[in-house]
């Protein structure tokens, strides 16, 4: 049975790096693993999103179609609500309580929407994490990306993967404990 992830948000929250420390540990537990990002100006505050499809089995595309996510991890609210539709009956949702105005808020076109986890929680089985708050807390903001990863590696059960290895081969070393937190964090809020 293919799982299949789906992990939006803004660039510069780093949300490639969680997707692909989320797909190393899906390698080295001997998944068939898929990835596909897509950077909608993501050097710019634009879209980010990134696909994951795994499985014990073959997996034969790396694109979840609508309505096939499992689980959608959003690093910022209203990108939650722009890929809501990719989320299957009965999936989950975790969302990070952020926000980040694109370039029409900020211009003055238009206003950040109002209600957007009221909305989420009456559609769909929403769980919203404070990752800036928490990632504070752990000694540093810029981990709340492995905060959300942490809700990844919980919900869907991959806890028995060695996530503390794959952070030490691919994080910068003064880094990798206060990452390690930050994953153990995340998989405690994810319950």
């Amino acid at each position: 049975m293919t799982k299949n992830i789906l992990l939006v948000g803004v660039g510069g929250q780093g949300t490639i790096l969680a997707s692909k420390i989320l797909t190393l540990g899906l390698q080295k537990a001997d998944y068939d693993v898929k990835m596909s990002e897509i950077h909608g100006m993501s050097q710019r505050g634009g879209s980010v999103t990134s696909h994951i499809r795994y499985s014990e089995e073959k997996v034969y595309s790396p694109v979840i179609e609508a309505g096939c996510a499992d689980v959608i991890v959003a690093f910022e609210k209203m990108e939650a609500l722009r890929y809501l539709n990719y989320l299957k009956e009965g999936g989950k949702v975790f969302v990070n309580d952020f926000e980040i105005p694109g370039m029409p808020i900020t211009s003055g076109q238009t206003e950040y929407p109002a209600g957007i986890i009221e909305e989420l929680k009456r559609v769909a089985d929403t769980t919203v994490i404070e990752a800036e708050k928490e990632a504070e807390k752990i000694g540093n903001p810029k981990v709340m990306n492995m905060i959300l990863l942490g809700t990844i590696i919980g919900s869907m059960k991959l806890e028995h993967i060695d996530w503390d290895g794959i952070l030490a081969e691919n994080v910068k070393p003064q880094f990798v404990e206060l990452n390690k937190k930050a994953i153990r964090r995340g998989i405690e809020l994810s319950r």
